[in-house]
């Protein structure tokens, strides 16, 4: 076995990846760069948890962002209402965004395809009126207006973009760490077991719904930091972090990266964010041109862009008898 093999070599990865981040954020690093990488490290997570679902145990949700802006609103009233550390405040949002994704996910996860996709996304429209309706506590429309406080913790000033940068690539890091030995233990590879074939899996005494309900409260509670992270770098939190869009966005991350590697959707989200900001940047018609090259990429490469690029690679190998 190798020796950088399973979490240490996860670690390591990690580690290196940070250190990248802290000298681009701190040293030499833009304004725009350091901005790029805090919505890296929040898209990046968003999508890194939704694949958990779709690429480990085959459920397509078009409500992720359900938990997603519920971390959001979760973490910025606690922040608001004064007495709460970040610490705190994100333990007690993540906590939150998990027993939402238990209710949900008892009531869903024991349907299959376009039932389990169509009723997540019911409970995501319900949980976006909600919250549009309930002015007094959520600010309705408006959202959380007044800015969150973001009091320094442990050296860390998330007031400073740079400092907020950092932070955002170590819980992106962190998660991937997490969720990456999720998915190599053995209730991964039960997902995955339950996802090619629920039928002999269920026969071999496997639970389909406690695997699967595992899978949707552990997706849940990242998507909820990933909404932490979301309302620290608006200062707030709205309705259309809770909006279908948002869990459209993360779908599309996923088929830009690949569905079939564990890296391919933070490749996606790096990819959707640079073409989403220079397209912005020379035309009005962001949507049309945007879609088009989506499209091109799908259609093209028939398959996430980190799922072609390893196939090439192996066949690569095999052509030269390696």
């Amino acid at each position: 076995m190798s020796r950088f093999s399973g979490w240490r070599g996860d670690v390591l990865v990690a580690l290196i990846a940070f250190s990248l981040v802290a000298a681009l954020s701190l040293g030499v690093g833009s304004h725009a760069l350091i901005d790029f990488i805090i919505r890296l490290g929040i898209f990046g997570l968003l999508a890194l948890s939704l694949n958990l679902l779709i690429g480990t145990a085959g459920l397509v949700s078009f409500g992720h962002a359900a938990f997603f802006g519920s971390g959001a609103y979760a973490f910025g009233l606690l922040m608001q209402s004064g007495g709460w550390s970040v610490p705190a405040a994100v333990l007690a949002a993540l906590t939150g965004s998990a027993l939402l994704a238990l209710v949900i996910g008892v009531l869903c996860v024991r349907l299959s395809e376009i039932y389990f996709a169509f009723l997540t996304l019911a409970f995501q429209m319900l949980i976006h009126s909600m919250v549009i309706s309930w002015v007094s506590l959520t600010g309705g429309d408006q959202g959380l207006m007044g800015g969150i406080p973001k009091p320094p913790f442990l050296g860390v000033e998330l007031a400073r973009p740079a400092h907020l940068a950092l932070f955002s690539a170590f819980c992106l890091a962190l998660s991937a760490v997490l969720l990456r030995q999720v998915i190599r233990s053995p209730f991964g590879v039960a997902l995955r077991m339950l996802r090619d074939n629920p039928q002999r899996a269920a026969f071999l005494g496997l639970s389909v719904f406690r695997y699967r309900l595992g899978a949707f409260v552990i997706a849940g509670t990242f998507a909820g930091l990933a909404g932490v992270l979301m309302a620290l770098y608006v200062s707030g939190a709205f309705p259309t972090f809770l909006y279908w869009t948002t869990s459209g966005e993360a779908l599309f991350m996923i088929m830009l990266g690949g569905i079939g590697t564990f890296l391919g959707p933070i490749l996606g989200a790096a990819v959707f964010l640079f073409l989403s900001d220079r397209i912005s940047g020379f035309t009005e018609h962001h949507g049309l041109f945007f879609g088009a090259i989506l499209l091109l990429l799908v259609l093209g490469l028939r398959k996430g862009m980190l799922d072609w690029a390893v196939d090439a690679w192996r066949a690569r190998g095999k052509g030269r008898g390696v």
